[in-house]
């Protein structure tokens, strides 16, 4: 049996294909996240929209750390990333899926790592491949199957947000290689890392970057455009967790911190016990 988060960022709210949900709330040294249990295939699933509710959180503004400690207290030993997302690349138009590769890292004001040194807990990960190779090929797989327009790799931009890029940072980021350009996988990537968790993302297209179109672009049109993806993106989410594929573990995301005795949740449970108590 195996355990799968599914994060799902803008347009990607709804679990309800997966028919019985269990809400959770999960307690963590970070905060509380909350998930949506399921089961599916024989499999274990833990939904968890990106968003918060009726989209009420900014990307700025998100747990990130709350939602992977919590998966990783399930024992979610896979993630699959919903992101949507504009590109900064004509040759990826709205409706395409990306199995992205590569990380560009603009954010500013986020903690971006379960190590900053609190309790004495500092470790530093090897992120040259930001996401994981057996479920970006699980992913690819599929998206082949299921014949939906997509690219195998591309970089993936990632912006503070809440406001979209002014038409020079576009023209920036694709001259540094960027193909899309989205506001939520760091540090939510590096922290999967962390943890030890196999982590990979499918941006959606939803529009082209500032610049690139010929009008502005708004959140309603980014909602509609994932809207009419839908039943394309539920095809996969099914699709993956149903494949029988067996995994085999050739990736090194389980050992990333191998050197530092790995990744131990009683480290930052302690470490929060003690803080309370020196209160």
């Amino acid at each position: 049996m195996r355990k799968i988060g599914i994060i799902g960022g803008t347009g990607v709210e709804d679990a309800s294909c997966f028919g019985k949900l269990e809400p959770l709330s999960i307690e963590t040294p970070f905060g509380t996240a909350h998930c949506l249990k399921a089961a599916a295939a024989g499999h274990e699933i833990y939904f968890l929209a990106r968003h918060g509710a009726g989209h009420s959180v900014p990307p700025h503004k998100i747990n990130y750390r709350a939602n992977i400690f919590a998966l990783k207290s399930m024992g979610v030993t896979e993630i699959v990333s919903f992101t949507a997302v504009g590109s900064l690349n004509r040759g990826l138009p709205p409706g395409t899926f990306v199995v992205t590769s590569q990380i560009l890292d603009f954010t500013k004001n986020r903690v971006n790592t379960f190590f900053n040194g609190e309790n004495g807990l500092v470790a530093h990960v090897d992120f040259a491949h930001p996401y994981c190779p057996v479920v970006r090929e699980r992913l690819i797989r599929n998206i082949i199957k299921l014949g939906l327009r997509h690219s195998k790799q591309g970089t993936y931009v990632v912006t503070e947000g809440p406001r979209y890029e002014t038409a020079a940072e576009v023209r920036m980021y694709a001259s540094l290689g960027g193909d899309v350009a989205g506001m939520t996988n760091m540090p939510e990537a590096v922290l999967a890392r962390e943890a030890e968790i196999c982590y990979a993302n499918v941006s959606v297209v939803t529009n082209m970057g500032s610049g690139l179109s010929i009008r502005a672009l708004s959140h309603e049109e980014v909602t509609e455009a994932m809207e009419t993806m839908k039943k394309r993106i539920v095809a996969l989410i099914e699709a993956y967790v149903g494949d029988g594929e067996p995994v085999t573990h050739t990736c090194h995301c389980h050992e990333a911190l191998k050197e530092y005795g790995g990744f131990r949740l009683e480290a930052f449970s302690a470490g929060k016990k003690e803080d309370e108590a020196g209160k």
